[in-house]
């Protein structure tokens, strides 16, 4: 699999797998969770994506119980985790309210969380979770590139940002933001037109891309734009997953998806999207079909 490159010491897998889903699993077991890492590794998908607040805050332990069991596993992974929404539940179960916090304090003892948790000993890429309105952007920033010259952290970024968002936050960093995660898929396709991707494209900046399945409605269906899925997928002997994550790949903002499943066999099957092969008027059928009428 193609590898993206995001810094002189980060290069992230052309898929990366998400783990918003691991702790929800039926089977949580050292064993299970290291049957998903192997079928990702087996593909050349070495990226992995955390969140402390996944799973109600447990996730990255079930992630970390499974590399203590096979310490081997860590060199072989990129992981990819974020900070800054505190809800009221596990550890943050006497919050009064929902909330994004993005104080040094708060980062650096994320920080110390997701090391202990995950049972590493440094991140290599570091997400802001969500924008915070009340954000001292001279304070996260430092917080930041602190992290990093720490050797704790490998790499910073952002998640769900818009581009006057990112742009504030790096004006107070010696440390360049890498990569931006946001909602991207046939379902949810304004990034595309507004603004979003043309930003990061223009400073080549590879994004992210969380729910590419549409959260899994566009495995579902019988409209257009499934119809038309089918037809491309029947065509290059895959299925609908495989041609909603080529339509991603294809673009040349160089959309990295992130795919979260807890079905083994889908796991399995994540890297056929990248035997895909996508011309400009299938690329424009796709995205035809997702808007609901052809382009003016």
């Amino acid at each position: 699999m193609d590898r993206v490159h995001l810094s002189d010491t980060l290069n992230v897998s052309r898929i990366v797998y998400g783990m918003w889903r691991l702790a929800d699993d039926s089977d949580t077991s050292t064993s299970h969770v290291q049957a998903k890492i192997h079928a990702c590794l087996d593909q050349g998908i070495t990226t992995f994506d955390q969140a402390d607040i996944y799973g109600g805050y447990v996730a990255e332990a079930v992630l970390g119980a499974s590399l203590k069991a096979d310490p081997g596993l860590r060199g072989k992974m990129e992981i990819v985790t974020k900070c800054d929404i505190v809800a009221p539940m596990g550890r943050y179960a006497d919050a009064p309210v929902k909330y994004y916090d993005t104080s040094r304090a708060h980062i650096m003892q994320s920080i110390e969380n997701s090391l202990r948790d995950m049972a590493i000993d440094h991140i290599d890429l570091l997400l802001i979770h969500r924008p915070d309105p009340f954000m001292d952007h001279h304070e996260t920033g430092a917080a930041l590139d602190d992290a990093v010259a720490s050797g704790k952290v490998g790499a910073v970024g952002v998640s769900n940002f818009r581009p006057w968002d990112w742009t504030l936050l790096q004006s107070a960093m010696k440390t360049p933001l890498r990569t931006n995660q946001i909602e991207i898929s046939l379902s949810e396709i304004s990034p595309f037109t507004n603004g979003d991707l043309a930003f990061h494209q223009q400073h080549g900046q590879p994004p992210m891309a969380w729910s590419p399945l549409g959260g899994g409605g566009l495995m579902t269906g019988s409209d257009k734009l499934h119809k038309v899925m089918d037809d491309i997928a029947s065509a290059q002997g895959v299925d609908r997953a495989a041609v909603a994550t080529a339509f991603l790949l294809a673009h040349p903002a160089n959309i990295i998806p992130v795919m979260g499943t807890n079905n083994l066999d889908r796991i399995k099957n994540i890297g056929a999207a990248t035997r895909v092969a996508l011309d400009r008027p299938t690329w424009f059928r796709l995205y035809e079909a997702a808007l609901g009428h052809e382009v003016a």
